[in-house]
């Protein structure tokens, strides 16, 4: 896996765009430099990529925010200000991906780092992880979109509950609720998705970014609305590269192969 020039805590291989977001440094709190350069590479390497997979080194995704840093800091609502700002500026740029996102999410994914998790499309876990939203605990309130997206998850009022009394929920308890996707071997939960964004990432790329855009649009239709742009998106599959290679060796009785027609 090799660096992009100039980003260390980015690397792209096999189509797969690996972004650190948390380091042993620091307690494994959000790294800031991370955030900075995976939204300059999101932005471009563009069609370079077919697959996005956040990690974080040390013994935990992510802790959440860098709150020594807050406290030291002259004036407290500046610094919260700067730090949520390069943090969401990377949530903008994750949000606008069309290839799939997935998250291996060990140990623990506090604050920040269960944002991010609520961000992925395909979240693994183990048996050991464990996620809260922490901010009450310091006395602040959400950021990352877990506001947001936590209520699209699990319903409103679930949401409400997890946040106010700022509830641990351990890998299984994510599971049930669809936070996480599902359970590995606390060992291997880096690698099974590493294995996974590198298997999206030689899929049906179109049809992945079909799906997102379906998805995320139907927030704002009525069934209807949805099933016409249901019927105009999968009559434009179907004429596609990807599309047509698909029912070819569907019909041929042969494995598609859709790296060939990206």
């Amino acid at each position: 896996m090799t660096s992009l020039d100039g980003f260390s805590k980015v690397q792209l291989e096999d189509g797969v765009l690996r972004v650190t977001i948390a380091t042993a440094e620091n307690g494994t709190s959000l790294d800031g430099e991370g955030l900075v350069q995976g939204a300059r590479a999101l932005e471009a390497v563009g069609d370079r990529i077919g697959s996005v997979l956040l990690v974080g080194e040390g013994p935990n995704f992510c802790a959440g925010g860098n709150v020594r840093a807050f406290a030291s800091a002259p004036v407290r609502s500046e610094c919260v200000a700067e730090v949520a700002g390069v943090f969401h500026d990377f949530v903008r740029a994750l949000d606008a991906v069309t290839v799939p996102v997935i998250a291996g999410v060990h140990g623990w994914a506090a604050g920040a780092g269960m944002s991010l998790v609520c961000l992925t499309d395909v979240a693994i876990g183990g048996p050991g992880t464990k996620l809260r939203p922490a901010y009450p605990s310091i006395g602040y309130t959400p950021d990352g979109g877990m506001s947001w997206t936590l209520p699209r998850i699990v319903g409103d009022a679930r949401a409400r509950e997890i946040l106010i009394t700022d509830t641990v929920l351990s890998g299984d308890e994510a599971v049930r609720l669809g936070i996480l996707s599902r359970l590995v071997g606390d060992d291997v939960v880096q690698d099974e998705a590493l294995r996974l964004a590198r298997t999206l990432a030689a899929g049906p790329t179109s049809s992945y970014s079909g799906i997102k855009t379906l998805v995320r649009d139907s927030r704002s239709r009525t069934l209807a609305e949805q099933l016409d742009a249901e019927a105009e998106s999968i009559a434009a599959a179907a004429d596609s590269p990807v599309g047509r290679e698909g029912v070819d060796a569907f019909i041929e009785k042969r494995r598609a192969d859709f790296a060939s027609v990206k």
